[in-house]
């Protein structure tokens, strides 16, 4: 019961540790683009803060991804 909680707050911890640290890192970006989704695009933002984005969110679903909630009897 407290592995699945304990990975999930670590994961947490470490990730938005991650944000904050990007966030202080792009103040002076300047190279912007704008993502391209199916129907509209994105307002510019800097490619780091994207990239940073997509890895932040990609080692959160990997990481719940291999988390088994199910109880063992």
């Amino acid at each position: 019961m407290f592995l699945p909680l304990k990975k999930l707050l670590g994961t947490l911890i470490f990730n938005s540790c991650l944000f904050f640290i990007l966030i202080i890192g792009i103040q002076n970006s300047s190279n912007k683009s704008k993502v391209n989704l199916l129907f509209n695009q994105t307002v510019a933002l800097p490619i780091s803060f994207i990239m940073g984005i997509s890895f932040i969110s990609g080692t959160t679903i990997g990481s719940l991804a291999i988390i088994n909630f199910s109880k063992k009897n």
